[in-house]
């Protein structure tokens, strides 16, 4: 099937083009200028030998995202646009210069005068549109989200002016992620120039239970604008955040023609029959693109990857964001302690499963308080998945601190973990490993955890994970080795037993805490969704429980600062969402 080519006969067009868009989803880094070009190039090779004509990359593809004050540097504005003009000839002396390309990066406005309130340099969040070893045209970002985990507000200016071209005979107008979320603005652009397709560059985080609303938004807005959506994501770790691709193409009837894996790097191509440009209101940019060969002979091969179900589509967001964080940040190994409780055992599963076993080496470190279990426990996880481990008890260490300091209660139990914190760092400096923090929401909220001892570490990837559902991805996890015929990675009796710090004889996390159910249903109300007090009470929560756990959560704040960074899952994950004061005297109360 060949595309229609730009010949009008009698002021019309003649048949219907169809456009061969290829979705490319990459997984950049930020700041990594030569790197992201490299994979922008491979992609577009190959969606060019699958015959596509356009091709869509995610925000920012050019300079990883979320960029952050970089976007106020200056030496940073220009260095992205030089590698977006650099990248331009590259591609067409790789022989992909026919290929039309639309290309997430980091520009800036020419304007010299500065502005109050507006940020440094004018930087702009821009999409290139590229050509024949040229950037055409520019889009400029419009909607700049300022909620949640965004603070574009902060780095860029909006764009104000459409983007519209025709290519092979049909009309795209140009969006960015948050210019498809809200009505009006690119959206009603579009519809008023009468575009055929809105190419869409995103970069859309991964959060839990999101459902599937990147599709029910693009059926919504096809149809807005009466046109066809191709939806690119970024896929990849960044920081916090994971980018799980998805990335799909719904036609002007909202009917889902295509979509890409998730958490992968993937191009995909779909054949898309668009109308015509109609003679009216013509854009300023009319392109063709032929690949010159029999390549469009062959339909598109529509994959429709399925979506992962919740827990699998969880762990591999888990799985990714530990393996991106360590991998892109260049660090060779991941060290842990093993306790043979549930999270040191199920973040150590993640770890082999995201590195490999030879990456990941574990610390059991004992001490009088230890059970005989916990010691086998943290053995038996070592064999079942292959890891590295070494046993370093912790007794004389102790013995020796308590004949200077002869600290008794709390502070003697939180020796104990500051021992166990000093000897990780400590190994970590001399072997090179990253180590990771084992803690969960559940103990970050509440503040259950020793400061310079159990929070210590470089990435904590359950940070953002519940207790509960610690336990429920521990048991899913094992189901599967089952399934498989695999040895399951995490020893039963680590899931099954009760938990406990083992911090004084026969201690339990329940002295402390309420049981985790309840705690986490209390937490989630509270911390995830800002329920009061008051609102808590007479959801049926105990008043003295309400009072105790969100005094607990109000002052661990200063713990929280202090905590590695770590995978966001959830709506309301602790730093780059959930931002309370330190010094906050403001409690709430269970009565009006």
């Amino acid at each position: 099937m060949r595309p229609f080519s730009l010949i009008r006969a009698g002021g019309y067009p003649q048949p219907v083009p169809v456009i061969r868009v290829g979705l490319a989803q990459i997984n950049p880094t930020v700041g990594d200028l030569e790197g992201n070009a490299a994979l922008i190039r491979n992609s577009a090779l190959q969606a060019r030998d699958l015959g596509a004509q356009l091709v869509v990359f995610p925000e920012m593809a050019l300079t990883g995202y979320p960029v952050e004050d970089l976007s106020l540097r200056p030496s940073f504005q220009r260095a992205s646009r030089a590698a977006m003009t650099q990248l331009a000839s590259n591609l067409e002396a790789e022989g992909a210069g026919d290929l039309v390309c639309l290309i997430g990066y980091l520009d800036h406005s020419d304007e010299s005068a500065s502005t109050l309130g507006r940020p440094r340099g004018g930087p702009v969040n821009a999409a290139a549109l590229v050509q024949n070893g040229h950037v055409l045209a520019r889009y400029d970002k419009h909607f700049l989200p300022n909620y949640g985990v965004f603070d574009e507000a902060r780095y860029f200016v909006p764009g104000n002016r459409p983007l519209t071209f025709e290519l092979n005979g049909a009309r795209i107008a140009v969006a960015i992620c948050e210019d498809l979320w809200r009505a009006g603005g690119p959206v009603e652009w579009a519809r008023e120039d009468q575009a055929s397709l809105i190419a869409v560059l995103n970069a859309s985080p991964y959060e839990r239970m999101k459902d599937d609303k990147r599709l029910e938004l693009c059926v919504e807005r096809a149809h807005d604008s009466g046109a066809a959506i191709a939806y690119t994501n970024m896929t990849g770790g960044q920081d916090e955040l994971v980018f799980d691709g998805d990335s799909l193409v719904v036609d002007a009837n909202g009917r889902l023609v295509e979509r890409a894996c998730q958490f992968g790097s993937e191009v995909v191509t779909v054949d898309i029959d668009l109308p015509p440009s109609p003679t009216s209101n013509q854009p300023s940019i009319h392109l063709s693109a032929d690949p010159g060969d029999d390549r469009l002979a062959i339909p598109a091969a529509n994959l429709l990857t399925p979506r992962l179900d919740d827990q699998d589509e969880l762990y591999a967001a888990l799985r990714m964001g530990l393996a991106d964080y360590v991998n892109k940040n260049g660090f060779a190994s991941v060290l842990l302690g093993l306790s043979g409780g549930i999270d040191s055992a199920f973040v150590a599963a993640l770890a082999v499963d995201a590195l490999g076993a030879d990456r990941v080496f574990g610390v059991s470190m004992p001490s009088r308080y230890s059970s005989t279990h916990s010691i086998e426990d943290a053995h038996d996880l070592a064999r079942r998945t292959g890891l590295s481990i070494r046993d370093v008890p912790i007794g004389p260490m102790f013995d020796a601190f308590q004949s200077s300091l002869s600290l008794s209660g709390l502070a003697e139990e939180n020796l104990q973990a500051r021992i166990r914190g000093m000897i990780l760092m400590s190994l970590s400096n001399a072997e090179g490993h990253l180590v990771l923090a084992t803690g969960n929401k559940s103990e970050l909220s509440v503040g259950y955890s020793t400061i310079y001892g159990d929070a210590v570490g470089g990435f904590a990837p359950i940070k953002d994970v519940p207790k509960t559902l610690v336990w429920e991805l521990s048991r899913w996890r094992n189901d599967q080795a089952t399934t498989r015929g695999e040895t399951p990675p995490i020893p039963p009796r680590s899931i099954s037993k009760e938990p406990s710090a083992e911090l004084r004889p026969d201690q339990r996390d329940t002295d402390s805490l309420p049981d985790y159910r309840e705690l986490d249903a209390l937490l989630e109300a509270y911390v995830d969704e800002d329920t009061g007090a008051v609102e808590l009470v007479a959801q049926g929560f105990d008043p003295a429980l309400v009072e105790q756990v969100l005094r607990l959560t109000d002052t661990a704040e200063y713990k929280r600062r202090q905590y590695p960074p770590g995978t966001k899952i959830g709506s309301r994950a602790f730093g780059r969402d959930r931002r309370q004061p330190i010094t906050n005297r403001w409690r709430e109360r269970t009565h009006g």
